[in-house]
């Protein structure tokens, strides 16, 4: 097998497609997002992606089923009159070593540069390490152009948020994307980092419809999100009680919160 491997499952032509990336990190913000997206959307599948890179593991479905673990690409047509169409990268790992991190971002770079992507956003978590109730989204950016037409949508730019630099994909994919002639965004949502953030993902959700001019119908997010801090509360008073009632007497556990999204 190859290092990657790119299987094209349709042959497609696209309108100026912007390439929308997600995958886990932290809080799983990007991943939750773009899959939410590609749902929403109707995004059609058009290639998946295997490597050497990924965890050496498969999935086994409730039937029994097993599939190597990937990243997908799928593509949705924007309507009739509107200027780009849109690809959303999105799947179960990123690379496990900085080579693979290098050479999964190339070569699907190099993917959707063939496809006419010129622009691309990332979706991220940015862990604050602690509950953030309303969740600012905080920015990066290829060009100062960019910086400004997404302040205007409301994302905060500081170079002491990010902490100075953006590791893995999110980072990736701007920065070698700039190689390809790509400008590009990374859309951080903040986050506590303990668990599955859907408030997060909602909030960075609500400035790429904005960016990209498309209506994303949140209400499915929202209602998950109502679900996390419900399970949440559930934790804080168990752990209040202390001895009299651990979390584990209500049936709930920390561990639970990594499955909602």
């Amino acid at each position: 097998m190859q290092d990657v491997v790119i299987r094209t499952l349709e042959k497609v032509q696209l309108r100026e497609p912007i390439l929308v990336e997600g995958l886990p990190g932290v809080g799983n913000v990007g991943k939750l997002a773009a899959d939410y997206l590609r749902e929403k959307l109707g995004a059609k599948p058009l290639a998946t992606i295997h490597s050497k890179f990924f965890p050496p593991q498969v999935y086994v479905s409730e039937a029994g089923i097993v599939r190597l673990v990937s990243n997908d690409l799928a593509y949705w047509r924007a309507p009739a009159g509107a200027a780009h169409d849109v690809l959303v990268l999105g799947g179960d790992y990123q690379g496990i070593s900085p080579e693979g991190q290098y050479e999964l971002t190339e070569r699907v770079l190099d993917y959707c540069a063939q496809l006419g992507v010129r622009q691309v956003f990332t979706l991220a978590g940015f862990a604050q390490g602690r509950v953030v109730e309303e969740p600012k989204v905080l920015g990066a950016a290829t060009t100062p152009a960019l910086v400004e037409t997404m302040k205007k949508l409301g994302v905060v730019f500081s170079r002491n948020d990010p902490g100075g630099g953006l590791i893995g994909a999110s980072g990736l994919f701007l920065g070698l994307g700039r190689l390809f002639g790509m400008e590009g965004v990374c859309l951080m949502g903040e986050t506590s980092g303990y668990f599955v953030d859907p408030h997060s993902a909602g909030a960075v959700l609500k400035v790429l419809g904005k960016a990209l001019k498309v209506e994303i119908d949140l209400t499915a997010l929202e209602e998950k999100a109502k679900e996390v801090d419900r399970i949440a509360q559930r934790i804080h008073d168990a752990e209040q009680r202390g001895g009299e009632a651990g979390p584990g007497s209500s049936g709930t556990s920390r561990e639970d919160l990594g499955y909602i999204g």
